[in-house]
């Protein structure tokens, strides 16, 4: 062999050894196609070689590269499966990530810690749980269920798949661990949710960091378990990792649901100090928090210190303006957000559709409706749910019933909003057989499909239907009687003429009664023209409500209806 050959040779493998250790050193498509034709000139292209190419070309993102090179290898090796999987799942391709991982281990390879984090994020993203356990169960088979990044993907599925809706029980996955690392508390504990299945993994590791932390905390807080969330955030800080934007913007909600703004300032306090306040997913966090506590400004004063704006940041403040009353301020700040040519997520429609409701300006509605069907957003469930009720409660039924009709699927939101249309416009029966189908669909009523449905029954007297729709949410549904049932049953009474009997209702109600849920009563004793059991009424009213200048003008024109001018005069003098 020549010297200059030898030397060829020695340099090229020494040219592999260093991008085995460094592959990201290419950072281009021309670079790497250069290595490659390297390779083939000197014959050196092995199956580790190969494998090296592989990876490079996936790094970068050319798959088509990777598959052309990946198919020349009579037996290709775990690295070259492991590139061709993680690319699959990088560009959401989560099918055939899952295919060749199959086809993987038909071909007797056998994978090792680095193949697994892309194969679960394709079991989260195809939302196929069985598989997901199936190859949990296979991970600890092989006894990588100790390795750090391999856990915090199994955390990562089993929360995310819960947060989903799937039915997890894993079980009998844990059943296949080793005697040796499954402590009693383990054994004795079954495994009927996702959360429960993230704990597990969580405990068994055996080195955490901080990703571990924040999968377990976000687990939590998204279950609803804000105590467990906030006690594994303590935990962490005695473990002595210090928590990143993630850690905060899974913590910040819980003070949101809590109402708590003082522990809330304490974390911008300390977001501040580390100079992370600028970060888009702390700030939407911030923006969240305080309008959720009714202070809108300081909501305002986050979103102006943020450096990048996305559309979840956006959201959040137009959300908080719905939320807090300030619909004007909710569709500028739309608008601003189309004009920054940022793209809303199908959420934002959600907020600001129900401001075009509330300001009953229908064109501006109808100016967004055009924007959904121009943007490519049509087919999404929540966004036609909100159009339906934005039509309804601007006016056109039609147009909400229409949007209704094309829905290919519907849930309790969209029923809900299309019952409540049709009972607002005077369409009660309507709204009742609606309600019925809503039922046989399926689609179990929550709280605010009952108040629709029982103001449909009010505005054309159907009290009997009522009464047993009122009854049916505790011993059917399991659902508590709040203020609005209550107050639709007796607007429902009241219409009916069942004065006596609205009041009695009225009387024992397991909420305490407000001025308007009497004055309901009050203005029906008017039309029937009650004035002894008004009296009454209107006393009750009044000590609830001493300023209420309605039920006052309707007293005073009862009294002179009667010519009871002393009692009219004295009221008058009172008010």
């Amino acid at each position: 062999m020549s010297s200059s050959s030898s030397s060829s040779s020695s340099s090229s493998k020494a040219l592999i050894k260093t991008l085995i250790k460094n592959p990201t050193r290419i950072r281009s498509k021309h670079q790497a196609k250069q290595l490659h034709a390297q390779f083939l000139r000197t014959q050196s292209l092995s199956h580790t070689s190969a494998s090296v190419v592989i990876s490079i070309y996936t790094n970068l993102k050319l798959l088509h590269e990777a598959l052309l090179l990946f198919h020349t290898l009579e037996s290709p090796p775990v690295l070259a499966w492991k590139s061709v999987i993680r690319c699959f799942t990088d560009q959401s391709l989560f099918s055939r990530a899952l295919s060749s991982f199959v086809d993987m281990r038909a071909s007797g390879r056998c994978p090792d810690h680095n193949v697994f984090p892309s194969v679960l994020k394709s079991c989260t993203m195809m939302t196929d749980l069985k598989l997901g356990e199936s190859v949990h169960g296979f991970i600890i088979r092989l006894g990588l269920d100790c390795d750090l990044y391999t856990c915090n993907a199994l955390m990562n599925m089993y929360a995310k798949l819960q947060g989903m809706g799937s039915n997890i029980s894993a079980g009998k996955v844990f059943d296949e661990m080793p005697q040796r690392i499954i402590d009693s508390e383990t054994m004795s504990n079954a495994l009927p949710s996702g959360i429960d299945s993230v704990r597990k993994v969580f405990e068994l590791m055996p080195r955490k960091d901080v990703v571990s932390w924040n999968t377990i905390i976000a687990g939590y807080a998204q279950s609803g378990m804000y105590e467990d969330a906030l006690r594994m955030v303590r935990e962490m800080a005695s473990e002595d990792i210090k928590p990143d934007a993630f850690t905060l913007s899974s913590v910040l909600p819980i003070f949101s649901e809590y109402v708590d703004v003082k522990r809330g300032k304490e974390i911008h306090g300390y977001v501040i100090r580390k100079g992370i306040d600028a970060d888009v997913y702390i700030g939407s966090s911030l923006v969240d928090m305080y309008a959720k506590s009714a202070r809108i400004e300081d909501s305002e004063r986050v979103f102006s210190h943020l450096l990048r704006r996305d559309s979840i940041s956006y959201n959040s403040l137009v959300a908080g303006y719905v939320q807090n009353g300030r619909y004007n301020e909710a569709l500028k700040l739309f608008r601003q957000m189309v004009t920054a040519k940022v793209r809303p997520e199908p959420v934002a429609f959600s907020s600001v559709l129900p401001a075009c409701a509330h300001l009953s300006t229908l064109h501006l509605g109808k100016q967004l409706h055009g924007y959904v069907l121009r943007g490519g957003y049509s087919d999404n469930i929540f966004i036609d749910s909100a159009l339906v009720d934005m039509y309804s409660k601007c006016g056109s039924i039609k147009a909400a019933r229409k949007i209704f009709d094309r829905m290919n699927v519907h849930d309790e939101v969209s029923w809900t909003a299309i019952i409540m249309g049709h009972a607002l416009h005077g369409h009660g029966h309507e709204a009742v057989s609606l309600f019925e189908e809503m039922k046989q669909r399926g689609v179990k009523p929550n709280h605010v499909a009952f108040v629709a449905v029982l103001t449909a029954c009010s505005h054309v007297g159907l009290v009997d239907e009522a009464w047993g729709y009122f009854n049916s949410m505790t011993e059917v549904y399991g659902l508590n009687h709040e203020l609005e049932h209550y107050a639709a049953v007796a607007d429902l009474l009241g219409r009916a003429g069942k004065l006596e009997e609205a009041y009695e209702f009225i009387s024992n109600m397991r909420v305490e009664p407000t001025g308007s849920v009497w004055s309901t009563l009050l203005s029906s004793c008017s039309v029937h023209k009650n004035l002894e059991l008004a009296e009454k009424v209107a006393e009750k009213i009044f000590a609830v409500d001493s300023e209420n200048m309605g039920a006052c003008v309707l007293m005073c024109n009862m009294y002179a209806s009667n010519g009871r001018w002393k009692e009219m005069a004295k009221l008058k003098s009172l008010s």
